[in-house]
């Protein structure tokens, strides 16, 4: 039966790649094939001439399976800077995105599809990567930073899944604030405070081994 899951975060630069590559590696190691998707990338650098997203080069390349950097990217913006102003004269456009989503899952066992900033990240002028969300129908898993102010932020996010009538299905902790010093007891207060179940902790590391941190990893 093939999967599929939506990477969603408490914010922008939370590490919502890194925990998309150590899924798609997981997943890999359960000896499943898995393509990778990063539907709306924001902050891009001219390739042969076409606008490439390093994070989506690095999912392209995990994948089990070549994919078309059209179709797991369709939309790539220049500036870094949130989607609805980096698209002004080419919007996301949600059936683009599903259409591209609805090909990739026949591709392979499992997609994964990261999604861009956090939940209520402005995609267009009407939509944002809830709505997303809302479009794909898919378990969602939520990657938090392990930071001052990411309790709250946490148990907004998702709280706002749960009234959108989606499944979340667990949350990553990615440690990538190398001064925070509560990493244990602030992993420990979410861990008691959230109903979903803790699926991996991606520990501090300048440099990402995903092999290792797909290790991290207790997916049921």
């Amino acid at each position: 039966m093939k999967q599929s899951y939506f990477i969603t975060g408490t914010d922008t630069n939370v590490g919502k790649t890194w925990a998309t590559l150590t899924l798609m590696a997981y997943f890999k190691k359960q000896n499943l094939s898995v393509v990778g998707m990063k539907p709306v990338a924001s902050g891009c650098e001219k390739i042969s001439g076409e606008w490439r997203n390093s994070d989506a080069l690095a999912i392209q390349k995990m994948g089990s399976e070549f994919v078309d950097y059209s179709l797991l990217n369709p939309f790539a913006y220049e500036l870094p800077i949130s989607p609805h102003l980096a698209g002004k004269k080419n919007p996301v456009d949600l059936e683009t995105v599903f259409t591209n989503f609805q090909t990739l899952q026949n591709l392979a066992d499992v997609l994964i599809v990261e999604g861009a900033g956090g939940w209520y990240a402005p995609l267009n002028e009407n939509e944002t990567i809830a709505d997303l969300a809302k479009k794909l129908n898919v378990p969602i898993i939520l990657v938090v930073s392990i930071k001052l102010g990411c309790i709250n932020h946490t148990l907004l996010t998702t709280e706002a899944i749960k009234n959108a009538g989606l499944n979340c299905i667990g949350w990553i902790a990615v440690c990538n604030d190398e001064m925070f010093d509560c990493v244990d007891l602030t992993i420990e207060s979410l861990v008691a405070r959230l109903k979903i179940p803790l699926l991996g902790i991606l520990p501090y590391s300048k440099t990402a081994n995903f092999e290792f941190f797909a290790q991290q990893i207790q997916f049921d």
